[in-house]
Formats: structure tokens, sequence, C-alpha cells
């Protein structure tokens, strides 16, 4: 059997699969972030930690015989952070998460040395605060006694795969989440990490996604019920993993988007795909020799979780109370938007000072309308991603969805009517990263002859088809979307 960890934003996904890539069980342990003025966004490394211990004895179970039957443990985690730790191993301070935008001054500092088109051609990606290069130049300048002491720099899934096995290391989709990465070249960019100031030496080694990096220490054994000596796959990137759990491995294997705390819309690519508007980045998937271009928003998932804790009832219960009534609810028809730009946004406009906003909002308008229109407002954010793929020729004819979201037919039924593209639900929809994490274990050890396997293992749910009367609509209906975005754009840099 294989284990495999998601460590997402708000806690680690594990799940227990057998070698015929069947799901044995799952667990999940959660831990906080702190979300705080001016952009911060941070965890505890140790939280993380704690959750793969927990998790994982959660999946062994009472059963002492289950852990000499684990082959192998990989992970997915989230990208863009950044975990400094100090000669001991141990981390300086929290980690500076992806949604963290607090190093607008250094990427400032870094545009004055290269030129946003010059990195967008090494690395795939615009220079944003939300990578991982600005926030350790963050951490430099702001917090110079704990920068002094950090000796290695860490994404989230390689800290808990060191935590396990005493090893650093890195692999190229994690690699290419930061703005340090020569993507072509598949090493990191002494041009980029010179022009921050930054010593080379704070980075780790790149490794394929499928290395055994090394064992379950006797430490980490006694942490997590795992027996000493099981191989460690260091596994990549939520998105690429993402897009992995989805059978996304090649140009003929469609697009899918991701449904969660930040969501995405991506597919899988021969070659970087560099947009003259930059409007999307890539990614290097954890295929090799493939890369992922990807339009990712900062809040998805997490604009709808916040209209319906706001609303309230929260959590499960908000859900299943205000979804269904989706189909019936009033929102851009009515003249009802929302921009969902909570943390910032990243594509398509990479701007950290854009906020979110009801625009259109009138006296009848209820709980239920107001859901409508975040539910609109996300899946808008996410066409004008689509666009950025569509206008280089990609072919995208129908859509994956994955995620928590992914479970609401009704919200599947307003991206399908918004994009005009059939949307199917994937079976095992939140366990997607963690089974593309489960792949790439199987690979690594040889349990899996190839990628391959994914696409059988996740398989589509029956798609839900747009509207045809509808399209007209909301294809006016997003460019007054874009309209909104653009009027208040001189609005957000002055508050």
């Amino acid at each position: 059997m294989i284990i495999a960890h998601d460590l997402g934003t708000t806690g680690d996904k594990a799940t227990l699969v057998a070698d015929d890539g069947s799901l044995v069980r799952s667990a999940t342990a959660r831990y906080p972030s702190d979300f705080g003025p001016g952009g911060k966004a941070e965890q505890d490394p140790l939280r993380w930690w704690d959750a793969v211990c927990g998790a994982t004895r959660a999946l062994l179970g009472a059963e002492p015989a289950v852990r000499n039957h684990v082959d192998a443990v990989s992970f997915s985690g989230q990208m863009m952070g950044a975990v400094l730790l100090d000669g001991k191993g141990k981390p300086v301070r929290p980690a500076l998460i992806w949604a963290d935008t607090r190093s607008q001054p250094q990427t400032r500092l870094l545009l004055g040395r290269v030129d946003m088109a010059r990195a967008y051609a090494i690395t795939g990606h615009r220079l944003n605060p939300t990578y991982s290069l600005s926030k350790i130049m963050w951490v430099r300048d702001n917090e110079p006694d704990g920068f002094a002491a950090a000796r290695h720099f860490m994404l989230a899934k390689d800290y808990v795969a060191y935590r396990l096995t005493g090893v650093i290391a890195t692999d190229p989709s994690d690699a290419s989440s930061t703005n340090a990465y020569e993507q072509r070249a598949g090493q990191w960019s002494a041009e980029l990490i010179d022009a921050a100031g930054l010593n080379r030496t704070l980075f780790p080694e790149i490794v394929p996604s499928t290395t055994m990096i090394g064992t379950v220490t006797a430490a980490a054994a006694a942490a997590t019920g795992l027996a000493a000596g099981t191989p460690v796959v260091l596994g990549g990137g939520d998105g690429p993993m993402a897009a992995l759990g989805c059978g996304i491995i090649g140009p003929e294997s469609g697009a899918y988007c991701y449904l969660g705390s930040s969501s995405w819309v991506s597919l899988a690519a021969d070659e970087p795909l560099l947009d003259p508007q930059m409007r999307s980045m890539t990614f290097n998937h954890v295929v090799p020799g493939r890369f992922v271009p990807t339009a990712t928003m900062q809040a998805g998932g997490a604009s709808l979780e916040w209209i319906i804790d706001v609303i309230g009832p929260g959590g499960e219960s908000g859900y299943s109370r205000f979804l269904p009534s989706l189909p019936t609810a009033r929102g851009s028809a009515d003249g009802l938007y929302f921009l969902p730009h909570l943390l910032g946004e990243r594509s398509p406009y990479w701007n950290p000072r854009a906020r979110a906003a009801f625009v259109g909002l009138a006296r009848h308008h209820g709980p239920a309308d107001l859901v409508r229109a975040v539910v609109e407002g996300i899946a808008f954010n996410l066409l004008t991603g689509l666009r950025a793929f569509t206008e280089h020729g990609l072919t995208i004819s129908g859509m994956d969805a994955i995620g928590g979201v992914a479970h609401s037919p009704e919200a599947l039924q307003v991206l399908a009517d918004v994009w005009g593209l059939p949307v199917s639900a994937r079976e095992l929809a939140a366990e997607a990263t963690s089974l593309g994490a489960g792949v790439v274990a199987g690979v690594g050890v040889g349990l899996f002859p190839g990628f391959e396997i994914a696409a059988r293992l996740s398989r589509r749910k029956l798609p839900v088809n747009p509207n045809p009367e509808t399209r007209g609509r909301f294809d006016r209906a997003h460019q007054v979307f874009l309209d909104a975005y653009r009027r208040l754009e001189p609005w957000f840099e002055s508050i």
C-alpha cells in the first residue's frame, strides 16, 4: 500500500491507497492559519508535522501489521510559500504561505533589476508577492535576526519529507512556483537569485518528483507509527499533483479546474505557455518533460466559504442550505456581481491591492442572491484564464472539476453555463491531489508502470452541460464583470 499526504491550506488530507489504486481509507488533520493586516498569511510548520503524524496514525489504525504493508509515503503540498530552517533543521519563524502578499516592496525591488517580461520568460511566471522569492526577501528585510539564522529554504511538502527522512530537497514542480527557477533549463536561476540579493546556498537540490529521497528514520517512525526504513518519495506541488490525479498527463488529456481555497483552471502541455499579456503562468509537471499552464485566482472556494460563514450557518449546513438555491437565485441576470478578490489577485490581474466587492447590490437581494453572485464571480474570473489558453490555440472541449465545490451539481451548472463547456466532477474529487501523490509514489518505487494509471484511477462522472439559451447572456455579463474591475482598480490603489 501507499500513503499519500496532501498538505493543503486548511489541513493535511491523507489517503491509504492499495497497489491497484483503490482507496483503502482517508483521514484529515487540520491546522490553523494566521491571517493579518497588510497581507499577512502564515502557518506553523510544526503544525504541519503534527497533522502528518496524526493523519498517518489514523490511516494505520489499530492494526500493527498495516504499517508493514506500506511500500512508500509521498506528498503533495501547497506551493509558493517559504519555510526557512536554521542549521539544525528548525524553522526560524512561521511559514509565509501562498496567500501572503506583504512582499510588495521586495517585488518592486526585483522589478527594478529584472524586467517583468524577462522574468516571465525565465520562470513562466510574473514577479509577484505571492511567490517564494520575494517572501524570503521580506523576512531578510523585516526580521534580520531570524533571517541571519536561516540556512535552508523549503516548500511545505519538502519540510515534512525532511522531517521523515532528514534529507533536504525539492522537485521541479515546486521549484517552478518560487520565482527563482529557470524553467526550460531545469535549475535555479542565478540571475533572479542574484537580483534578490540572496545566497544560492539557501536553495535546495532539485530532484525528480518520483525520487525516493530516503527512508523513514527511527525518530519519525516513533512519531508517525510508520515502520522505520519505509521509502519516502518526494512528490510535488499541489497544482501539478491535482492535474495528475485528474489523469491530466499530456496535451491529449483535456483540462481541469480545481475548486479549493484558491482555484484554478489548467491543462498539460509539451512547452510552457507564455501569454503576451501574462495572464497565465506555467508550472513544471510532476510528469517529466511536461508543463502545466495554469490560471490561478487567490480566493475561489475561499470566497464561497467566506460568504456562507458571513450569512450563516457555516460549514456543511451552510453549503446544503444555500447551494441548492443557486438555480432560482438572482445574480448577474439581475445586475448583481461579485469581484472575488478577498486576498488580492493573481490571474489575470496580478494585483495584490485588489479587493472583493459586491457591485449592483439592491434592497431586494437576499442571502441566496449573494451566494449566486459569488459563484458566478468565481466562474467569471476563471473564464478570463480560460480565454488566455484558447486565444493561443489550445482546444478546450470540456472541463473536469475537483475540490470541495465540485460536489455541488448546482455550482457545476453555474460554471458550465458561464464557460459554455460541459463540466464533469471527478470521482474521488476531494482526494485528487493525494491520489496524484500516490501515483508518483507508486511510480517512484516501481509499483506502477507509469503515470498513465492515473487516468484509470480518477474517473469522470456524467457531465453537467451548459444551457445554450444562456450563452449570449453570460458572454455579455463577463464583459460587465471585467468592466467593474477596470473601473475599481484605481480605487483599490487609493485605499
